[in-house]
């Protein structure tokens, strides 16, 4: 969860509310989308409570996605997005 802290803190200067961000993203429901042809597991985040937090996260997915993590055990690629855009 620090990693995720210190990415977060980048636009949120103070670190309780990052904090709070995060435990708040990880209670959000998301969409899981496997797309077996282009080997991707698309993560669909569920709005948060307002755009701010929306675009943090937007922010987050962004760096989550140029790291290219694979999903445990397959060679699918993780892509992480907010909403159904």
């Amino acid at each position: 969860m620090r990693t995720l802290t210190n990415c977060v803190n980048e636009v949120m200067p103070h670190p309780d509310e990052a904090r709070t961000l995060l435990c708040a993203l990880y209670k959000t429901e998301a969409d899981l989308l496997p797309d077996l042809d282009k080997q991707t597991l698309t993560i669909r985040l569920h709005h948060l409570a307002n755009v701010m937090s929306d675009k943090v996260i937007e922010k987050l997915c962004l760096e989550l996605n140029a790291t290219e993590i694979l999903f445990l055990r397959t060679n699918l690629r993780m892509v992480f997005k907010v909403g159904s855009t």
